[in-house]
């Protein structure tokens, strides 16, 4: 059995190759060839001035992160602009910058309230990235209004 090409197939190929290749003929007259060598490649460079400060901030039923059920999350942007789903990102940056990122440092408030002594823990916790930074922590209380007291004033964890 032999194989007999289509012609009209072929034809219309054969077409189709030399008119590409005389049009690419009239580009390249149009346009000499120069060997300039290929610019180097630049390195990788971020976009912004700011190292980045994204956080997930919880607060959560039980004694320790791992175990905890947790009620309630939101997250707070700080660089370059605050914003996330804090309800008052602006405040809650504000008092991170003054105290460097020191989680620990927000709670150090002096309290005058008072508090009952119910065993019902609570477990705040804080992680992600601060001015470029991976940040992880915690804190425990016996209950609520324990957070709450040691927190003053505070907005961090007001949510």
């Amino acid at each position: 059995m032999r194989y007999i090409p289509n012609t009209l197939a072929a034809a219309a190929t054969a077409s189709a190759l030399l008119l590409i290749g005389t049009a690419t003929a009239g580009i390249a007259q149009a346009q000499p060839v120069t060997s300039a060598p290929a610019p180097a490649a630049q390195p990788a460079r971020t976009q912004s001035l700011y190292a980045p400060s994204d956080l997930v901030l919880t607060i959560a039923k039980g004694e320790d992160v791992p175990t905890a059920t947790v009620e309630r999350a939101v997250t707070l942007t700080c660089a370059p602009r605050a914003k996330g789903t804090h309800p008052t990102p602006v405040s809650a940056c504000t008092e991170l910058k003054a105290v460097g990122g020191d989680f620990a440092a927000l709670t150090r408030s002096p309290s005058h309230k008072a508090c009952t002594r119910q065993w019902n823990p609570v477990v705040i916790s804080a992680q992600g990235v601060w001015q470029g930074k991976y940040v992880t922590w915690s804190a425990t209380y016996g209950n609520m209004c324990e957070m709450e007291a040691s927190m003053g004033q505070g907005t961090v964890f007001s949510f």
